[in-house]
């Protein structure tokens, strides 16, 4: 089982974070986003053109959401919640993730790197953050549901994102970014991110 991955995709390492849990062995292939083909590198290696992309015995799964549903399957559901309206409310959350947050993902770009904190937020970026707080403050503690899961590893880079910029939020929902920054698989994924770095 081999995954693809790119320099400094968020989406790659929430899927590398759910073959974490599912405890799934991969081989990690890396691709360098900044490079000036990767496009063409892309295209022979991921029929979407996209990162994160998973092949399975010559089928190929594209898209975090599904890797996370197919690791989960592997993992006989461990992933979401047994209780079938908990794992509804899992799978929203997830998805808004997957969708939602524009604001954030362009105003403040993901980086490994040391960034300027965030000091005058539009208005549409604040409107992000709260979003971000009121989802973060429906964490049951440590974790957003009983055990941990898929909604902890999309929600984690977002915890990171946040602190990158300097945005500490308050309450509940501070206790869980700081519950998902003192995860070990959070910091696992850290240092998983800068060894693809290493490797373009």
């Amino acid at each position: 089982m081999e995954m693809l991955v790119g320099t400094g995709s968020t989406w790659s390492l929430r899927a590398w974070m759910c073959s974490r849990l599912a405890k799934v062995e991969l081989d990690v292939s890396v691709i360098d986003l900044s490079g000036s083909d990767y496009k063409k590198q892309l295209s022979v290696q991921s029929p979407s053109g996209l990162v994160p992309a998973l092949t399975v015995d010559g089928a190929v799964i594209h898209d975090s959401l599904a890797i996370a549903e197919y690791f989960n399957e592997l993992a006989d559901g461990a992933l979401y919640p047994r209780d079938a309206l908990q794992r509804a409310v899992a799978r929203s959350l997830c998805a808004e993730m997957h969708s939602g947050f524009m604001a954030l993902r362009r105003l403040c770009p993901f980086s490994l790197e040391p960034v300027e904190p965030l000091t005058e937020p539009t208005p549409e970026l604040e409107a992000d953050i709260a979003r971000a707080t009121a989802v973060f403050a429906q964490a049951k503690l440590p974790f957003m549901f009983e055990e941990a899961g898929v909604v902890d590893t999309f929600y984690a880079v977002l915890a990171f994102r946040l602190q990158s910029y300097g945005v500490a939020l308050e309450g509940k929902a501070g206790e869980y970014q700081q519950s998902l920054l003192e995860w070990p698989l959070t910091k696992d994924a850290v240092v998983e991110a800068l060894r693809w770095e290493d490797a373009k």
